[in-house]
């Protein structure tokens, strides 16, 4: 199974979601997006894949979003897209692509639907919530 995670280390939650990944025992395809940026196919690509229009994937906190002016609900999908490009932070993450599927992996434990294997419990989010017990079993 191939798995693409479009990852921020500086994120916890996307450490997390790649560290759930690899305990699965895969070797993920990562693409550090913050380094290589985003082309404008891929943006609109990985939002149809996971059904989330520009806005659903904008990132508000921890991003120039506010100063843009984005979180104004008449900003357009192209304006939102095209400061996406521009600042690839605005992109909430991580995207996790597999053959199961396209999703946002917020919260982490998302990722465990595009998964065919589960990683080892216990394992905990970034939080510290238990999100795989002892057993194997993904908790509620």
């Amino acid at each position: 199974m191939t798995v693409t995670i479009y990852h921020n280390p500086d994120c916890g939650t996307s450490r997390n979601v790649l560290a759930v990944i690899e305990a699965a025992g895969y070797s993920p395809q990562i693409v550090s997006y913050l380094s290589v940026g985003w082309k404008r196919e891929q943006l609109l690509t990985l939002f149809a894949e996971a059904g989330l229009t520009p806005r659903q994937a904008l990132r508000e906190s921890k991003s120039p979003a506010t100063e843009l002016g984005l979180l104004d609900p008449g900003v357009s999908d192209e304006a939102l897209i095209e400061a996406m490009l521009t600042h690839p932070i605005l992109v909430n993450r991580p995207f996790v692509v597999t053959p199961k599927g396209t999703r946002l992996c917020r919260p982490s434990e998302v990722v465990l639907d595009l998964l065919e294997h589960r990683p080892a419990g216990p394992f905990f989010k970034e939080d510290g919530a238990l999100v795989i017990d002892a057993n194997g079993h993904r908790m509620a």
